[in-house]
């Protein structure tokens, strides 16, 4: 239904742009964005293209057309028409009727009807992000409507846009960040599987070929080194293992943070030695970036606590606070000096672990002593 006053424009514009800044994917963003649109002018039908490089769109998110009629209409629509007008000169467009457009050929078979039109680019600088488009103003208190967009609604949509543009950037940003870190997490997997499990195998075959040459010199010294080799290939195996765990999927997009959580323990628990267990407390629903901090913590902590500190118990809890949550994983390893923050926080990945809780609002505690056990604790203040 369109805005009637200027109050309730304002606080409706200002709810519209809160929603997209909360997303933080880029296919949310784009969903919202038209989602926000569509119920701000009053329109039947709403739609958002981010155009590739090849005559097509990357995306093209729509709203008002159910999944049944979408799939319908078949393919994505190209540049062509009104929509390569939007996207080419970049400039906001205004029809009574769509269909008297110059270059205007027709819809798909089981495309909506359409009139009524409004059309406006999502722009960052001179770059052009995406057009939105919005088509058949609706009336609800009188069906037999026609009328098109007004002056008041193309300036509505322009200001949703500029924020649109903002919103669309800061996720691109997101997930291109996301990506870098997932490379640096391959890359730290990739180190640990050099450093430990081929460090493994090496002293494995050093102890076979001893082995070897003591069986008929020294049998007895022969049958010590074969059980040192059981012993090495056992240990070999456990670090392999722990190695696919961190490598596998999580399963936080699909299944939620407690989930994952469960998951990632209940493996852990089952290819080492030491008892890992999880409980939750009633814990909510938080944004995705905060989910996700939370849980490259947990893994990072209990690497530490099962691969640094020989750990024989790790316990891990996930807790409601207000509309937050607090992260705990406490092991009673080894232990280290926190006054040696330098050094052992480096080596223990603290400094990361910190970076990733301030990068979501948070704030990470650590208390440690030599042969006392490891406390890491992390709270978020929930969106």
């Amino acid at each position: 239904m369109p805005i009637q006053s200027p109050r309730g424009g304002i606080e409706a514009v200002s709810a519209a742009v809160l929603a997209m800044n909360r997303r933080l994917e880029v296919r949310e963003v784009l969903q919202t964005i038209v989602a926000s649109a569509r119920e701000l002018l009053g329109a039947k039908y709403a739609a958002l293209g981010v155009p590739d490089d090849h005559g097509g769109f990357a995306q093209f998110v729509v709203d008002g057309v159910s999944d049944q009629e979408w799939k319908a209409i078949g393919p994505l629509p190209r540049q062509h028409g009104i929509l390569a007008a939007m996207l080419h000169e970049a400039e906001p467009l205004r029809l009574d009727d769509v269909r008297n457009f110059e270059s205007f050929a027709g819809w798909p078979r089981h495309h909506p009807r359409m009139k009524s039109f409004v059309g406006m680019p999502v722009l960052d600088g001179d770059e052009i992000l995406g057009a939105l488009f919005l088509a058949n103003k609706d009336c609800p208190r009188d069906p037999e409507y026609t009328g098109g967009f007004t002056q008041d609604d193309e300036d509505l949509l322009r200001i949703l846009a500029d924020h649109a543009a903002i919103a669309l950037t800061n996720a691109r940003l997101y997930e291109r960040n996301r990506e870098l870190t997932l490379a640096g997490e391959r890359a730290r997997i990739a180190h640990e599987l050099h450093d430990a499990v081929s460090q493994k195998l090496f002293s494995l075959r050093l102890t076979a070929q001893a082995a070897a040459a003591l069986v008929d010199s020294a049998p007895d010294r022969a049958k010590q080194e074969i059980k040192e080799v059981a012993a090495l290939a056992a240990e070999a195996a456990e670090e392999l293992r722990a190695v696919v765990v961190e490598m596998r999927p999580a399963g936080l997009d699909e299944d939620g943070l407690v989930a994952a959580l469960r998951s990632q323990t209940g493996v852990l628990d089952r290819v080492h030695s030491a008892r890992v267990t999880f409980h939750s407390l009633q814990p909510r629903a938080l944004p995705s970036a905060q989910e996700d901090a939370l849980l490259r913590v947990a893994q990072e902590a209990l690497h530490n606590a099962l691969r640094h500190a020989h750990a024989g118990t790790v316990n891990v809890t996930l807790q409601g606070v207000g509309r937050g949550a607090r992260l705990r994983i406490r092991d009673d390893g080894r232990g280290f000096d926190p006054s040696a923050v330098h050094r052992a926080g480096r080596h223990l990945g603290l400094v990361s672990m910190r970076d990733r809780a301030a990068g979501v609002g948070g704030s990470l505690t650590v208390e440690s002593a030599p042969g006392k056990g490891t406390v890491v604790e992390m709270e978020v203040p929930g969106g």
